[in-house]
């Protein structure tokens, strides 16, 4: 049966990132005065044939042992899950770790799925991807029916117009069960900490240097990183950029606008279809996509397979499809059947992938974890995407407002978020309520990733990407200083490499040979080279 949880709220992962993560210390590498880690940079990992999942024959699996608290690593520690394609060359560079976004997306699963977008990599390297602290099989959160209760209380619109405290109230509620299901990883979880435990996997993979392509919200892992630890950065790529200043609400707002935008390009394309179930005047068919919305919302569709199906569920599933431009056929066939027979199969079948631009098409995450290349259902709590969607990015995330300044601000908000957008608007306003009843996060992305000092960097942001916004890659840059390196891609969906060749060959050129596009160069559109 799909949980509602599934169906509405892990495309809250992509359209903001994103991933404010990071309740942790700030730098403390292995050779820095502070407590003794040389027992965890002393590791070796033991790689064997992966058990317990569906994988491709030549991944292997390991793992790797971080304390569980860095300032007090003797208090406890966690094992995180790894997997690696095995480099071809008979003298490899070394490792390219391998980030998919989230927060919450198990890096495990994502490479046995998604490894062959990767395998130009190997004439170099190892591809290694790994489950962050808090997701997959490496200690997984949960909320238990937390999750179904901080979302059931934000989607009640008529609650929040007539008592927000009271929704506030069942959002604290909603956080206590967060915590008690999750056990003594959810204070230690967010990005601060996993860049550390991304440093000890450098080690133990035997690389001096960590390279590394991360993806939208594993573009904000790749900038803590290289703030925390410049002098091990060695070939690191950031595509889907994420926002390092911007809080919460704001992300909001630039994330329905996003999406708003990729929403009637999408709609662009299917006017001048025959099977376009909107017809064929763009400004109208976007009128028909509100109305569908807003008449799904007061009246929803029975789906005989959990809840009735609701306006903001089909949100959440048009947010998936706008991924990918690769999806938009399938979205147009989706929504033909919704309009017209009221069959919702296809809709729901994009309801429940995250932020993770590698899984289309056949592969395409559903809402059914079974069925998912993100978790395995035998080992991972059926909620862990999205209950460690919220914990990263709340760990992150160092605004905490009160009842009284939410209870103010709500109607501004509102108006804000759905000037943004009149279909993603109030979806995405949830992501500024889901922190409530949660301690403060860290100010450490905020006030310290900037300026930093390593080898170049390669940044890719794309203009018509739903999710991360290509002004962010501009920001980020700027943030991050003169080691930054933009590549313009002129195409639309989530990140780059996934779907343009060019952008996929100037990554490969650059983690392979070193070899760096000029700063401000571009991709074509539509797999243009």
């Amino acid at each position: 049966m799909l949980a509602k949880v599934t169906r509405r709220r892990c495309a809250l992962s992509g359209a903001v990132g994103l991933a404010l993560l990071g309740a942790g210390l700030p730098t403390v590498a292995a050779d820095d005065s502070g407590p003794d880690l040389s027992r965890f940079y002393r590791q070796k990992i033991s790689w064997s044939k992966c058990v317990g999942m569906e994988t491709p024959a030549d991944l292997q699996c390991g793992k790797v042992t971080v304390p569980l608290d860095y300032s007090r690593p003797r208090a406890g520690t966690l094992d995180l899950a790894l997997a690696r394609y095995r480099a071809t060359a008979k003298h490899k560079r070394g490792s390219v770790v391998l980030n998919f976004g989230g927060p919450g997306g198990a890096g495990v699963p994502g490479l046995a799925a998604g490894g062959d977008d990767f395998m130009g990599l190997t004439d170099e390297y190892d591809v290694v991807s790994f489950d962050p602290r808090g997701v997959g099989r490496s200690s997984p959160v949960s909320c238990g029916d937390g999750t179904d209760e901080a979302l059931a209380a934000t989607d009640e619109e008529a609650a929040l117009d007539r008592d927000p405290r009271t929704v506030l109230g069942r959002l604290r509620k909603a956080a206590a069960q967060c915590a008690e299901h999750s056990g003594p990883v959810l204070p230690h979880i967010g990005t601060v900490n996993v860049s550390r435990d991304l440093d000890v996997i450098r080690q133990a993979l035997g690389d001096k240097k960590l390279n590394y392509l991360g993806f939208s919200y594993g573009t904000r892992l790749g900038a803590v990183y290289a703030a925390q630890f410049p002098k091990k950065v060695g070939r690191l790529v950031l595509d889907g950029v994420d926002t390092l200043t911007e809080p919460v609400s704001e992300q909001g707002v630039a994330g329905a606008a996003g999406q708003q935008t990729a929403l009637e390009d999408f709609v662009d394309w299917c006017v001048k279809d025959i099977a376009c179930p909107f017809g064929t005047d763009a400004r109208g068919a976007r009128e028909q996509v509100v109305r569908l919305v807003a008449s799904l919302d007061e009246d929803p569709v029975p789906t005989g397979v959990g809840p009735a199906f609701t306006g903001q569920d089909l949100v959440g599933a048009i947010s998936q499809a706008l991924y990918s431009q690769e999806l938009w056929p399938s979205l147009e066939r989706a929504l033909a059947e919704l309009v017209e027979q009221g069959d919702t199969t296809g809709v729901l079948g994009f309801a429940g992938g995250g932020s993770f631009p590698f899984f289309r098409g056949s592969d395409s995450p559903t809402g059914d974890p079974t069925n998912s290349p993100l978790t395995d259902a035998e080992d991972v709590p059926f909620d862990n995407l999205a209950a460690a969607l919220m914990a990263v990015n709340c760990a992150d995330d160092p605004d905490r407002p009160g009842a009284d300044r939410i209870t103010g601000d709500l109607a501004r908000l509102r108006a804000a978020y759905e000037e943004a957008s009149p279909v993603f608007g109030r979806y995405r306003l949830t992501e500024y309520l889901l922190c409530y009843g949660r301690p403060k996060g860290s100010d450490f992305i905020r006030e310290k990733v900037r300026d930093v000092h390593t080898p170049k960097m390669l940044l890719v942001g794309t203009r018509g990407d739903p999710a991360t916004p290509y002004r962010w890659a501009v920001e980020t840059a700027k943030r991050l200083g003169d080691s930054a390196v933009v590549l313009d891609n002129k195409g639309e969906g989530h990140t780059g490499y996934g779907s343009s060749k060019c952008v996929h060959r100037k990554v490969d050129d650059f983690l392979l040979y070193g070899s760096l596009p000029p700063n401000g160069s571009s991709c074509g559109p539509e797999h243009d080279d």
